[in-house]
């Protein structure tokens, strides 16, 4: 125990900066198209800035309104250098009106007021954006633009620095797959929900056996409790998603990921010391309600403002049960086939759990905790 206890320290140093990386990099650029004139604002994290721009003169770990006032040329400069519009008939040129700042559910975000006129009237609207390309390669803008036909939405950067953005209605089977992509990318990026699934995968091979585990002869029983565990989460998810999304529930947003961290921590323990046994499809549905409002926060963000609800949000729904499978599909072989060995049994299931428990528990302190992260001046 004294050996895994510190092997697992040694795992949470190296681990100390991802407890912090739990939300991937985003920005949020809304824009508005009337004619040949362009506005709208830019919301870009605090964070970000100051890894990728320096904001915190004083280095004491706060930004201060002063701080960020002093740097607001420089930050305007900066930011119209990593964004172009244009029309097809010219380039529109942007210029920064107003400043402001705002929180989101992960922050405090600078917010720049953006207007551009065109050389005339806007019939496709394309984009570049090159915000933080060389710093963070998973870096995304996420775009939203409200036009005569209605709202249209993408995601730029990484490989997909540019889009052209057709003024017009969107279509709902591009509206369905758009959204889709946005399920499979948070998915990806949300190493929170990861780790708490693959909490719930990691014993599946194995059944108890007094107080140790043993390796399950028969591939029948994992399949189909992998099945009820997957079923589980997703219908609950589906649900609280849903209902997010439509305006029926609201939490407040750290009460919602205090409470995501809660999950991870408590999956990852039931490993190292069951107490849910047949209970765990249960318990698994009830996680799953508290991720589902994390997922509708996320595509709260996303904007759905003009967009049609109904195929964005079965769309980012099936992005996400995409995501899932796939990562089902990826682990389960390779347990299954690691299951008899020693390495499994000790190291991936007992130190895997208690690395992951350690994390969320990072995580659960991080977010329950009351900062402020946004000090007067």
């Amino acid at each position: 125990m004294m050996r895994l206890v510190c092997l697992v320290a040694l795992a949470l140093f190296g681990l100390a900066e991802a407890a912090h990386a739990h939300k991937a990099s985003d920005s949020y650029l809304s824009l508005r198209v009337d004619g040949a004139r362009v506005s709208g604002h830019w919301d870009i994290a605090l964070r970000d800035l100051e890894q990728g721009f320096g904001l915190d003169a004083d280095g004491d770990g706060a930004i201060r309104w002063g701080e960020l006032r002093a740097r607001l040329a420089a930050l305007d400069a900066f930011a119209l250098a990593q964004l172009g519009l244009a029309n097809g008939e010219g380039g529109c040129p942007l210029r920064v009106v107003d400043h402001a700042v705002d929180r989101h559910s992960d922050g405090a975000y600078a917010v720049l007021g953006l207007e551009a006129l065109c050389p005339t009237s806007v019939a496709a609207l394309d984009v570049e954006y090159g915000l933080f390309a060389a710093l963070d390669p998973q870096h995304r803008g996420l775009l939203r633009v409200e036009h005569a036909g209605g709202t249209s939405a993408a995601v730029l950067g990484g490989p997909a620095p540019r889009v052209r953005i057709e003024v017009r209605a969107p279509s709902v089977l591009a509206t369905l797959f758009a959204y889709v992509r946005e399920g499979v990318h948070h998915i990806a990026i949300g190493t929170d929900h990861i780790l708490f699934l693959i909490s719930l995968l990691l014993p599946l091979v194995l059944r108890r056996e007094g107080r140790g585990w043993a390796p399950e002869p028969r591939l029948w029983p994992v399949l189909t409790d992998a099945l009820g565990v997957v079923s589980a989460f997703t219908l609950a998810h589906s649900l609280t998603l849903s209902l997010a999304t439509l305006g029926v529930v609201a939490l407040p947003s750290r009460l919602v990921e205090s409470a995501i961290a809660a999950s991870v921590v408590l999956a990852a323990l039931d490993n190292l010391r069951p107490t849910l046994g047949g209970r765990r499809w249960a318990a698994t549905f009830a996680f799953g309600l508290v991720h589902g409002l994390g997922f509708a926060s996320v595509l709260g963000d996303l904007g759905l403002a003009g967009a049609p609800l109904a195929p964005a949000l079965l769309g980012f729904n099936l992005g996400v049960e995409v995501g899932q499978l796939a990562l089902v599909a990826a682990f389960l072989p390779l347990a299954w086939a690691l299951r008899t060995t020693v390495f499994y049994r000790r190291f991936a299931l007992a130190l895997g759990s208690a690395v992951i428990a350690a994390l969320g528990a990072v995580w659960l302190v991080e977010r329950s905790a009351v900062l402020r992260l946004w000090p007067g001046a």
